[in-house]
């Protein structure tokens, strides 16, 4: 059963192929897939995170973490990929964590073998195929996301600087700017922010771990740059903000907390327990944090828009440790052991009376005690006269939506509860499934269908943003040249819930990186949209059809 009235009169599932049209503007079919045929050691093992294409070599780049490699991959003719080369990262680091190309160039990140050392950006010339004079550039801890600037002169890295999994190392997050032309980094730090600290927290910006500083708490996470190449605006998803940042003089210019999300308005009903056995859309007292992840920017109506993936993410550190016991075969037991962790579910929270007295049975498995949320809240939790942590307010992580803000932070549009609509109408059979499972609402009690990566791209004048759903799989595109006001177009998804994941059956899984191929950089003429699942570990290419 679900509580929502239907939203479509008409449906299509063809296979691996989930897709409604409602605006009838634009279509989009799979026209090729790197591998064509699924890799066992690949499953689950980020086997296809981050992507990239380059128009003058007609190459696509796609990370693999199962490989320790960058594949670079020919798509001139997009119906046949074919592997021209690999990019070996090992003498560098550990494993590539992201990529971006421009003008036959190919920068990769590459996380140290520990964490919290200084990482690397690899560049390579795609003109000298077996990756020949690559250049290794130091950067900071963690580098996690790149990109060239559009006038293609420097290179913008974010280093998220994430703590060890003891939480006994927490370097600083920042951002490193190349100059392509001579090599030199200049460091962009949050070290200024530290002495405002108290400041951050009253204006919403989560700034929480464990004896951090406000330098050492913010973690930079994807990024997007202006056409003018002089500002960068970065996610900073565990802390619910954005920065600001002058790439000419090297400096965090502002933060900007992005608030929270009234789940108890209509319009932003969600999802909340996957032990109810139906789907049940509705409101609940809870504030969503936006949190995040991807971004992109565009520009329409003589102004420039930012665009995010209002993906969630909590902070959970554990590591493994020997206990000096030995179990029956006298093999040491090893126990996990819990560095720090802010997740709790809604039913271990003591809360305010109020709750039980306006909302009876709140916190059952089937209402709001499943859902997962945050022992470190930015407000609402106090201390009793006895000494027990009470919490006012629950917070969700993420918002399962897409939002528009302007440059300033101020947000313009939010898609609400559409999402879970669509793909409850869509997919009902998957709905809210976790990524390498065909069990449906294994997710709501999380963060849904988890909005991961966001593109935006111009055809035949209409901008269009392609949003990629990490969990339940597939993009959902919307129609965004009224940013105050875009409409829903499409959503395909090339997954088979019936297949077996693990056996490579299931198609497409967990769609991370994203990148769109305007018509005039197509090597068929028609806009192509090449799409990497981290779960399945292959890279798929849509055609665009207006």
């Amino acid at each position: 059963m679900m509580h929502q009235k239907s939203i479509f009169a008409a449906l299509a599932f063809t296979g691996l192929f989930i897709g409604s049209s409602v605006c009838a503007a634009l279509t989009m079919e799979v026209v090729g897939s790197y591998p064509d045929a699924p890799i066992a050691d690949w499953f689950d093992e980020g086997g296809a995170e981050a992507i990239g294409y380059d128009a003058a070599t007609q190459l696509v780049a796609i990370t693999n973490r199962a490989t320790q490699s960058v594949h670079i991959v020919s798509i001139a003719d997009p119906a046949a990929p074919e592997l021209v080369w690999e990019v070996d990262v090992t003498p560098y680091g550990l494993e590539p964590t992201n990529l971006d190309l421009k003008n036959g160039l190919l920068a990769i990140t590459v996380r140290a073998h520990e964490v919290t050392d200084n990482g690397t950006v690899v560049l390579v010339h795609l003109d000298y195929p077996g990756a020949a004079c690559p250049k290794a550039i130091p950067v900071g801890p963690l580098p996690d996301a790149v990109k060239f600037t559009p006038d293609g002169k420097s290179l913008v890295v974010l280093n998220e600087g994430e703590p060890n999994n003891r939480y006994t190392v927490d370097p600083e997050g920042s951002i490193s700017i190349i100059k392509l032309g001579n090599l030199k980094v200049r460091t962009a730090d949050f070290k200024r922010f530290n002495r405002f600290e108290s400041l951050l927290k009253r204006r919403g910006i989560r700034i929480y771990g464990p004896g951090a500083s406000v330098a050492q708490d913010l973690e930079p996470e994807y990024l997007t740059i202006s056409q003018d190449s002089r500002t960068a605006w970065v996610t900073l998803q565990e802390n619910n903000a954005m920065a600001v940042v002058d790439l000419h003089s090297a400096k965090v210019t502002r933060l900007v907390p992005l608030g929270y999300k009234a789940h108890w308005l209509p319009g932003n009903e969600m999802d909340a327990s996957d032990k109810d056995d139906e789907i049940n859309i509705q409101n609940w007292p809870v504030l969503g944090m936006y949190q995040p992840d991807g971004i992109a920017s565009f520009q329409s109506w003589g102004r420039t828009w930012l665009i995010t993936a209002n993906e969630g993410d909590a902070r959970d550190y554990i590591y493994k440790e020997e206990t000096g016991e030995l179990d029956d075969d006298g093999k040491p037991i090893v126990e996990e052991i819990v560095a720090y962790s802010e997740e709790a579910r809604v039913n271990d929270l003591n809360l305010l009376d109020v709750y039980e007295n306006y909302w009876p049975d709140l916190q059952k498995k089937g209402n709001l005690g499943r859902l997962k949320t945050t022992t470190s809240p930015p407000f609402g939790k106090f201390v009793d006269e006895n000494g027990d942590e009470v919490y006012s307010q629950i917070y969700a992580y993420g918002a399962r939506s897409f939002s528009i803000w302007d440059t300033h932070g101020r947000q313009v549009f939010d898609s609400g509860a559409e999402f879970e609509l669509l793909t409850a109408e869509l997919a009902p059979h998957g709905f809210n499934a976790n990524n390498d499972d065909n069990d449906a609402d294994k997710r709501s009690d999380d963060k849904g269908p988890e909005p991961e990566g966001v593109v935006v791209g111009n055809i035949d004048g209409a901008l269009y943003a392609f949003i990629t759903l990490e969990r339940v799989g597939g993009v959902i595109v919307y129609d965004v040249s009224i940013p105050w006001s875009p409409s829903f177009v499409t959503y395909v998804n090339h997954r088979d819930f019936k297949g077996d994941p693990k056996k490579g059956e299931a198609g497409d899984l967990a769609p991370e990186g994203i990148v769109f191929i305007s018509a005039d950089q197509s090597p068929t003429g028609t806009p192509l949209l090449a799409v990497a699942n981290e779960v399945s570990g292959n890279a798929t290419i849509f055609q665009i059809l207006p």
